[in-house]
Parts: structure tokens; sequence; C-alpha cells
């Protein structure tokens, strides 16, 4: 499995442990609250679904009501396919989330384990950050080596474009800062709907939490005809 579709897989097992959805939902889901994954298409979308059916994780059901699953064919459409998490999904998804080694923080994947921080302990989000915070301070390290290197050589336009470069890292780096800081404190982030601390060291769940930064997701574009 290559690591795109990894992250997939695991956003998608995520979502539909806050509750079941259809492809159109969680599609829309995918490209709103988590913006990494605008790219995605339900090309892509529906094959993974299917994967995970097929590893006993996820289950599909007909729509939600028998009327719509009657007036679907009536009307030349087919029904929608609801997904719903399996107990051996949840446990499966759960055994990734504590995972902390490096492939939770690369830049592929940092951004989807972070939407999930609310539905991760916090001792799993600490070495996270951590390992983040760490990983880009490496990264800041080799550029301005590179830099002082480099710089004679460089143009102008050139030289502000990795300026650019390492103020980005620099400002992540400070947003990491600010979150160890916050989580050290015991301070969790609150969720837009109901602005409540949630139980067991855990935030509101995925469409509750920060992006990173510079991250501007955009509204998904309705689509009705999408199953």
């Amino acid at each position: 499995m290559s690591r795109r579709s990894g992250i997939l897989e695991f956003a998608v097992l995520g979502l539909l442990r806050e509750s079941p959805m259809h492809g159109y939902e969680l599609r829309k889901r995918l490209n709103t609250s988590l913006g990494v994954f605008r790219a995605f298409s339900y090309g892509t979308l529906y094959p993974c679904l299917k994967t995970l059916v097929a590893n006993g994780w996820l289950i599909e059901e007909p729509g939600s009501t028998p009327e719509e699953a009657l007036a679907a064919p009536l009307a030349g459409r087919r029904a929608k396919i609801v997904y719903r998490l399996t107990a051996e999904g949840k446990e499966h998804f759960e055994q990734l989330l504590s995972q902390t080694g490096p492939d939770a923080y690369e830049d592929e994947t940092f951004a989807a384990r972070f939407a999930f921080f609310g539905q991760t302990s916090r001792d799993v989000r600490m070495r996270v950050l951590e390992g983040r915070r760490s990983r880009l301070e490496e990264r800041l390290e080799k550029m301005s080596a590179s830099l002082a290197r480099t710089r004679e050589r460089l143009d102008d336009y050139t030289l502000e474009l990795q300026r650019h470069g390492m103020e980005s890292v620099e400002r992540e780096v400070r947003w990491l800062n600010e979150l160890i800081e916050s989580e050290r404190a015991g301070r969790d982030l609150k969720g837009p709907a109901s602005g409540e601390p949630a139980s067991r060291d855990t935030t509101s769940g995925a469409s509750g939490v920060l992006p990173r930064p510079g991250h501007d997701p955009r509204p998904d574009t309705p689509d009705d005809t999408a199953t």
C-alpha cells in the first residue's frame, strides 16, 4: 500500500468512527475538514472503501430509510450506500492512532494525524507534536546551513524564495511550541460545535481541530448525483 492510500484509509476510518456516512458525505468531509484530501476524487475514494470493506473494517448498508431505498430504483438511480465502521475497524483505527513513529509526523501524514487529535490520547499527541517539531528544527538547521553556503551565488529572487521557505518552517515550529505548551499545561483544544471539553483527554473530533499554518480548506462543490 502506498503512503498516500494509507493516509486516505486512516482518514476514512477516523471520519466513520464519528458516524456512518455515504460516499458523497465522506468526500465532502475529506475536502472541507481535511483540506489535504482536496485532490482525492471519487475514483480514488471508492476503491479505498471497497478495500476497507474487504478487510472487514467497514460494512455497506442501504440508504437511511426504506423509502429512499425504494425510490432510487424507481427514479433510475442507485440507492445510496452507507458505510459503517465495524468493531474490527474501530480496533484497527485505534491501533493506527497509537503509532508515534516517523510516519506520524512526516509532511505527507502529519496533517491527517493532527486532524484526529481529538480522538488521540494526550501522551500520543505529545510524542507526535514533539517528533514533528524535532523534524522541522532539523530541516531549519539544514536550510540555514545551505543558505549560508550558497547565498553569494543566488540571485535576489531565488534568495527570497529560500527565505520564504525558512519563514514558513519557523512559523510552524512556533505553532508547534504553542501546542506543546498547551498539552503540557493540560489544556485541550475546544470543538466549535459544543465548546465543551471532551472526555478522556480528547477534543471534539476531526472537524473541531485547528488546521496547519497556511492551510486553507476550500468547500467542496455539491454533486447530488454522487453515490
